[in-house]
């Protein structure tokens, strides 16, 4: 057992962590070999891993190896770079721009596919959070009316002012018309009937009765079709949210918390000590951040290859040396301090405690 930052991680969650890191670099790196082959592109290496080559097999003119650090992965065209290229017909940047746009655009894709399949299996097993009909009181917020009045989270209303109620519905019907008012509530608890006196409190803004309870949630489980629609919302949901989120905080002049190398095995190894749901979620988000991340326009990322090869459609010719050149060097600047940045933000939530993603 290993104690990191106050939690303590076994040798399996060390290999969750390990697995699930790997997996979402594997099925990138996957999207860009297979259209890399599928052009007829020759791929020199598909590494799993970086660092030191524990070991390979060399199939057909592509060498497949293991490397000592699994967090990475690498597919290894001849002609990446613009000056090692030689203009053979099977490097990289030899090829046409709609298949060098394609070549870059389907790592990304395949990680929002894995982050796709990976909300619809959870809809599919586990389920879809749901409030739940029943007049259930899944949480009973704290300081408010219905805490002070002593009603406990999994009780059961059956009666307001003596009228009975059979769903959710007709308790928020009723609570909601009576602002300011003394209210009596029955409730069901462990098969027991107790009545509750207490007044309700009005809203600020929607001048509805309150008592601060929120209703049980119930997973509902999906069949297929729907999980799989469910998954691709999931994505986009997070898509969105995220690109909200740093356009926010650009408007703001405010920093953004973000997350490197070091918080997202941190977040992976915390899911792991909970359970495979927890596991499998995590893996989706993050998937969905890494396929969003590398379609940012930044030369050097697979946003960047897709940005010059548009370009290079638009105007009919391959682009100038010189500006690629430098458009490389302007990415690798900022890839180096957003991975830096991201970095001492890691180190900074490990020693104090602060701002802790995914808590």
């Amino acid at each position: 057992m290993i104690s990191l930052s106050g939690y303590h991680y076994t040798l399996g969650n060390i290999l969750a962590v390990i697995f699930g890191f790997g997996l979402l670099i594997f099925v990138h790196e996957l999207g860009h070999f297979l259209m890399a082959k599928k052009f007829k592109v020759k791929v020199e290496e598909f590494a799993f891993g970086f660092g030191l080559k524990i070991f390979g097999f060399k199939y057909g003119e592509t060498l497949y190896s293991l490397r000592a650090i699994p967090f990475g992965g690498m597919v290894k065209m001849p002609g990446e770079d613009i000056d090692s290229a030689t203009g053979s017909a099977d490097e990289f940047l030899s090829q046409p721009w709609y298949k060098k746009l394609l070549i870059a655009l389907f790592g990304p894709l395949m990680n929002y596919l894995l982050a796709v399949l990976l909300f619809a299996g959870l809809f599919i097993t586990v389920g879809v959070p749901r409030p739940s009909s029943r007049p259930v009181i899944g949480e009973v917020l704290a300081e408010k009316p219905a805490a002070r009045a002593g009603l406990k989270n999994g009780d059961e209303i059956v009666q307001i002012n003596r009228v009975p109620v059979d769903s959710w519905e007709s308790v928020v019907r009723i609570i909601h018309n009576l602002a300011e008012k003394n209210v009596e509530l029955t409730v069901r608890r462990q098969q027991v009937l107790y009545n509750f006196k207490l007044k309700t409190i009005r809203d600020p803004v929607s001048g509805y009765g309150l008592i601060g309870i929120t209703p049980l949630i119930v997973e509902e489980k999906l069949p297929a079709f729907k999980a799989l629609i469910g998954g691709f919302n999931a994505a986009v949901f997070q898509s969105v949210f995220t690109i909200q989120y740093l356009v926010n905080k650009i408007r703001t002049r405010t920093t953004p918390e973000i997350a490197g190398p070091i918080g997202v095995v941190s977040v992976l190894a915390k899911a792991a000590r909970s359970s495979l749901a927890d596991i499998v979620y995590v893996l989706g988000v993050i998937s969905t951040a890494l396929g969003l991340f590398n379609l940012f326009p930044i030369p050097l990322l697979d946003g960047g290859h897709i940005l010059l090869s548009l370009l290079e459609g638009i105007i009919r010719r391959p682009l100038d040396k010189k500006m690629v050149r430098l458009a490389n060097l302007l990415g690798l600047s900022i890839i180096i301090g957003i991975f830096l940045f991201a970095t001492y933000s890691d180190i900074m939530r490990l020693i104090f405690g602060v701002n802790k993603i995914g808590q």
